[in-house]
């Protein structure tokens, strides 16, 4: 058994959501590059950029990527060797969080309720997803979620029969519906299977992959660079003004669903798409 500070939870999250704000992922970072080489529009091709100088403008000068800094959303993967000591596991998060958005001089998007719409004044609450897995390690991921892109997010109920082809329609057309809405060039997370809330969480989560990384599935690596390829001929592109580079990854994620069922939902993220990882 392994006990781990909770106070170190804190300290890790808070740096997590300041580091999040800030600064694109390595993997985020290679494919905006390549972005930028691909995309054959010259409109498309001086936005993007533009995007980049402002990227490089958030690190050097420590000025959020987008004034959009998102809400916290956290997925802790627990050792079941793990011992947390100190407090709260759930109220040391929410700390981490708050720290990091008051101190890292963040904006405050959260409101206590969703119809009287009171500012919490510190980004709290998060929202917080937990596994528990083997070993003795704490594996933090949080991704800073701007709600231009969430609000572009879709659930489709599919039928069995609708099978393959009504997956990649579904992809379509929620990101043809998106547009320009979800600040392209985007990264498309998508769930199939599960249930109704599963595949939500699949799709958000699907978001966090390292984009150098291939689904281990066969056919779903391959649906994945079909679906990147098709959305990419939508013409949508950068600032949804025209061009070749409308998304820059499609990661997909599947579970086991009933047999009645066919659950499809698609989680759309700017091109920040910011997210951090840690193992403790």
């Amino acid at each position: 058994m392994r006990s781990v500070s909770v106070s170190e939870i804190t300290r890790n999250i808070k740096e997590m959501c300041i580091e999040a704000n800030h600064f694109l992922s390595a993997d985020m970072k290679k494919v905006f590059e390549d972005a930028v080489k691909k995309e054959e529009s010259p409109l498309g091709k001086q936005i993007l950029n533009q995007l980049e100088e402002n990227l490089k403008i958030a690190g050097d000068d420590m000025i959020p990527i987008c004034q959009d800094t998102g809400m916290a959303v956290v997925f802790m993967k627990v050792g079941q060797e793990v011992h947390f000591e100190g407090g709260s596991v759930n109220d040391a998060i929410h700390e981490g969080v708050r720290q990091g958005y008051v101190d890292g001089y963040l904006r405050k998007s959260v409101v206590k309720d969703p119809i009287e719409r009171v500012n919490t004044n510190d980004n709290t609450p998060a929202i917080i997803y937990y596994e528990i897995v083997e070993g003795d390690q704490v594996d933090i991921t949080i991704a800073s979620k701007g709600f231009g892109s969430e609000n572009m997010s879709r659930v489709f109920m599919l039928k069995p029969a609708d099978g393959i082809e009504g997956v990649k329609e579904a992809i379509l057309t929620a990101v043809r519906d998106a547009g320009p809405n979800a600040c392209p060039p985007m990264v498309v997370g998508v769930g199939v299977g599960g249930t109704f809330e599963k595949c939500a969480l699949m799709a958000k989560h699907a978001l966090t992959r390292n984009l150098e990384e291939e689904s281990p599935v066969p056919y779903v690596r391959e649906l994945e660079k079909e679906m990147l390829e098709k959305i990419n001929c939508l013409g949508i592109g950068p600032g949804g003004l025209g061009g070749t580079v409308t998304a820059l990854a499609v990661n997909i994620e599947t579970y086991p669903t009933h047999i009645a069922g066919l659950p499809v939902a698609i989680n759309i993220c700017c091109h920040a798409n910011r997210h951090v990882h840690r193992v403790i």
